[in-house]
């Protein structure tokens, strides 16, 4: 029995050892982007997106916990508006700030998670014009922390994140097209 217990130790080892190795194969860094195609002009989006205070009508992070602490601070909105949150283990806490605004065409957005992990990420909105409709594509980047890497080989990060941009650009299109 002892034996059995001892060889089932040294598999899981190994087991663990060669996912660990594993992802320290992984790239150092990530990038989730989706589009959309929304049937306004840019300006209209971009004004939707550069006031902070307007994200409750389309950000699908609002719905997963309606009762997350919000804290607006700096500009009203555009360079230096600065929105905090601090909410339930879906949303968890955090802290987000546009740097740069070039009306109509980009928001970039310095995007700091606090809990439940901590990650330091860039957020982009571009609109790009076409006819009477506008490209407009959500991204984020950042850098790939070591735990992300082992936790990218169990969950498919690109994915989750991913499928709540696209339910935002939905709904921020819904709310642009009205």
């Amino acid at each position: 029995m002892l034996k059995t217990l001892a060889v089932i130790a040294v598999v899981v080892a190994v087991i663990v050892a060669g996912i660990l190795i594993y992802a320290t194969t992984k790239p150092d860094s990530f990038t989730v982007k989706r589009t959309a195609s929304i049937k306004a002009p840019p300006d209209r989006i971009f004004a939707l997106i550069n006031d902070l205070h307007g994200w409750g009508a389309w950000s699908p992070y609002e719905k997963k916990d309606p009762d997350m602490k919000r804290t607006f601070s700096g500009a009203n909105q555009g360079k230096g508006a600065i929105y905090e949150w601090d909410g339930n283990k879906n949303v968890g806490t955090g802290r987000m700030e546009i740097i740069e605004a070039t009306v109509p065409r980009q928001i970039v957005i310095k995007l700091d998670f606090l809990k439940p992990f901590e990650g330091h990420n860039t957020a982009e909105f571009t609109m790009d014009p076409r006819g009477d409709n506008t490209t407009v594509t959500w991204a984020m980047y950042g850098p790939s922390s070591f735990i992300f890497k082992v936790m990218g080989m169990f969950m498919n990060m690109d994915k989750m994140i991913g499928d709540d941009f696209a339910a935002g650009l939905a709904n921020l299109k819904a709310v642009a097209e009205k």
